[in-house]
């Protein structure tokens, strides 16, 4: 599909930050209403304790769930948002591989660096919905719980149409591609055993194993703090969840690197991304990127 340059509605990042903003006051009132726990996660928290609100430069939205959390939020949240508003892009669904679910609005558009295989793959403007599940005692079977979310990520990734120039990525991929699915997903989440001291977000896609374990305190003991103009729940050792992930989490990245931030390439708050399918295949991804810097 060719779209005219000139009819693209790039929204700002502001504007994409205030539409995020919304659907996250929706959120949290079906988590209220339905007793949900949630925390706004990595670095949603971290602008929510530093910034109190966005980081200035990012452009997504963060939320993480205990797994039984997670699943009732995935059950309730289709009847209880207006499906005319909100589409519920629940892990492993249909036109949906990944391995972590979205809150998607529908009547907007948010491109993505990757050409997706299937084009009824619902691309509006979203929040991020991880699961975070069990972490074996075990420190082996713990790494092997790492090792089986990356194989099952990365036959997410090549199923949903993932680019990378990377030759060692590629390789691994492929190879992946014989493993199986749900033997290694299940090792992943441990059967949703409870009990265990310390849980994990392997799901989502931490490089680093160190980076994505935590106590079960820290995902299950929420604290209320201001996030722009409302309150919003994160983890009441913040503290400790933020150095783990970012070390000193107080100084902010050099100004170079903050485009790493930035995850979409395109963002129209006022048409469909179905008026868009086709454009990855084509479209200049550095090109269109500096244009919402």
């Amino acid at each position: 599909m060719q779209v005219d340059a000139n009819a693209i509605q790039t929204a700002t990042l502001r504007e994409h930050q205030l539409c995020l903003l919304g659907m996250l006051r929706d959120l949290d009132a079906v988590c209220q209403r339905n007793g949900i726990a949630y925390q706004l996660f990595a670095g949603s928290a971290l602008g929510a304790v530093r910034h109190r609100g966005f980081i200035p430069w990012d452009d997504d939205l963060d939320v993480v769930m205990l797994r039984e959390d997670y699943d009732r939020f995935l059950a309730v949240a289709p009847r209880e948002l207006d499906p005319e508003t909100y589409y519920v892009q629940a892990e492993f669904s249909e036109h949906w591989p990944m391995q972590f679910s979205k809150l998607r609005k529908n009547g907007t558009a948010c491109i993505e660096r990757y050409r997706p295989r299937d084009p009824r793959t619902h691309q509006g403007v979203y929040i991020d919905i991880f699961p975070c599940d069990n972490l074996a005692d075990s420190g082996l079977v713990a790494r092997l719980q790492f090792l089986a979310s990356k194989v099952v990520i990365a036959k997410c990734l090549e199923a949903r149409g993932y680019l990378t120039d990377s030759a060692l990525k590629k390789i691994f991929m492929g190879a992946c591609r014989i493993l199986p699915m749900e033997a290694n997903r299940k090792l992943v989440m441990r059967g949703n055993d409870a009990g265990s001291a310390r849980v994990h977000t392997f799901f989502g896609a931490s490089r680093r194993f160190s980076h994505a374990i935590y106590l079960r305190e820290w995902l299950s003991e929420s604290v209320r703090v201001p996030f722009e103009d409302g309150l919003y729940p994160v983890s009441a050792h913040y503290d400790e969840l933020l150095r783990t992930l970012y070390g000193d989490y107080m100084t902010p990245s050099p100004e170079g690197e903050r485009a790493q931030k930035v995850h979409a390439v395109l963002v129209d708050l006022s048409n469909s991304y179905e008026r868009y399918v086709g454009i990855q295949d084509t479209m200049e991804f550095d090109v269109l990127t500096r244009s919402i810097r």
